[in-house]
């Protein structure tokens, strides 16, 4: 069994494991505990009431985080034409069709979120294999296949995530980093929670968010009290 270490220990003695945490004052512990040498990631993990093995159980949506994400997002484009130079005019990092496409299929693939237009579609579906995967793949219901490719690069830049529950029914998403501030942290998690109800599927039965937690990249993890949470 692998030691502890003298910071993890120090953790485990001063916080309760069970002690349910208003989501104000998990931040701030939160942030206290975060004593790594890089800017944490403050992230929340959400345990819902459904199966995604079911389709009418999956959830999953984009959220755009008031305060940003405190990273900076490479977006890459499919598109021709006007739409290709009103891509590049919004902040793309990397725009293009069959040239992007090869690109990608040699292994190119550090972008954080891909968007194309319609008509690009047919590129695109040969990367299914490529992107699929890496949770890559532009998708019409997730507002990344579109014909304004430009507000969709200027969401992702500004702070768009995307979530979606993983097979144990448990949403994970970062909110934010450890140098913002409190009430920052606090405006992106009501705005995460938030997208997460409103998306609650039709299959879902019984109680929908069992149990949400904040943690930091390094740092230990602190069960919410789910009265503080606005909705659930």
């Amino acid at each position: 069994m692998a030691k502890l270490t003298k910071k993890a220990k120090m953790l485990r003695e001063k916080l309760d494991n069970e002690k349910l945490y208003a989501v104000d004052e998990a931040i701030k512990t939160i942030k206290e505990y975060a004593t790594a040498k890089f800017d944490e990631t403050i992230e929340v993990a959400m345990n819902l009431g459904v199966d995604p093995r079911h389709a009418d159980q999956m959830v999953r949506g984009m959220v755009s985080l008031p305060a940003g994400t405190g990273k900076e997002m490479t977006v890459a484009v499919f598109a021709r034409g006007e739409n290709a130079e009103k891509a590049l005019a919004a902040g793309a990092d990397k725009v293009g069709a069959e040239d992007l496409m090869e690109d990608m299929l040699a292994g190119n693939l550090n972008y954080d979120r891909v968007i194309a237009t319609p008509d690009m579609m047919g590129i695109v579906g040969r990367l299914g294999k490529t992107l699929g995967p890496k949770g890559l793949m532009p998708n019409p219901k997730l507002g990344t296949v579109t014909p304004n490719v430009a507000q969709a690069v200027k969401d992702a830049k500004a702070g768009q995530v995307e979530f979606r529950v993983e097979k144990l029914g448990i949403i994970h998403s970062g909110i934010g980093k450890k140098s913002f501030s409190d009430a920052d942290l606090r405006k992106n998690f009501d705005a995460l929670v938030d997208a997460v109800i409103k998306s609650k599927p039709s299959g879902s039965k019984g109680k929908y968010v069992r149990k949400v937690a904040i943690s930091s990249s390094m740092g230990p993890g602190l069960k919410i009290d789910l009265t503080s949470v606005p909705g659930a």
